[in-house]
């Protein structure tokens, strides 16, 4: 992840990197004339890349970013996975611009979803609303049945006030997620701020969303709406 690169983690790489793997572009070159990063556009993943990622990600479930980081470093960043987790870790270790120096080189080089959809998470954490929207949208375009993403792009959309277009998106995460994870408390809030009482009852009673879950919701909804 000449490598492709691919956005894998939350923060900076101190190695110089140099891979030689399939599935990637040519060498890009960025605005200013100088070289751009190269990384892995390759899928295709190779039992010993997959035991490598299950140990990174046994790490990143024990909240260790930096020791999953280290791992991950530790051997060849051969595949659009690898690159994708090295931007989330960078990230997660608040190592933005390296993060999104690999986002950017995967959305543009493997014109990757998980690529554009990290692009959005680090212009999100960097206040850039509208660049961190527009690259979630791409990210949607490409991979329309990814609940991550649906429910990233539509809590994006709920920060830049497109609410029921925000509902949309995060009820049709919703379910692709079975109502689980994160987007229950994302879409009871675009129901808040849109007054959607059938869509509150609905949470309540067919998935069985506790009083605490909705008292969380209403409390981010209300954030959001100040931030506005």
């Amino acid at each position: 992840m000449g490598v492709c690169k691919k956005f894998g983690g939350r923060g900076s790489m101190l190695l110089a990197i140099s891979l030689a793997v399939t599935g990637c572009s040519s060498m890009a070159t960025s605005t200013a004339g100088e070289p751009q990063l190269q990384v892995s556009c390759t899928t295709t993943l190779q039992p010993e890349h997959q035991l490598q990622l299950d140990a990174v990600d046994a790490q990143m479930s024990r909240s260790q970013p930096y020791a999953a980081l280290a791992k991950l470093e530790s051997e060849g960043l051969a595949t659009e996975q690898h690159w994708v987790r090295r931007g989330q870790l960078l990230a997660s270790t608040n190592q933005v611009a390296e993060a999104q120096e690999i986002f950017q080189a995967l959305a543009t080089q493997c014109d990757s979803s998980k690529g554009h959809h990290g692009l959005g998470l680090v212009y999100l954490k960097q206040g850039k609303l509208k660049e961190g929207t527009n690259a979630l949208r791409k990210a949607r375009e490409l991979a329309p049945s990814s609940s991550d993403i649906r429910n990233d792009y539509g809590y994006a959309l709920l920060l830049t006030g497109g609410y029921y277009d925000a509902v949309f998106e995060l009820r049709t995460a919703f379910e692709l997620a079975d109502g689980k994870g994160a987007v229950r408390q994302n879409l009871a809030a675009g129901y808040f701020i849109t007054n959607d009482r059938s869509g509150l009852a609905m949470l309540k009673q067919k998935y069985d969303m506790s009083m605490d879950e909705i008292a969380h919701a209403e409390k981010l909804a209300a954030r959001i709406r100040r931030s506005r």
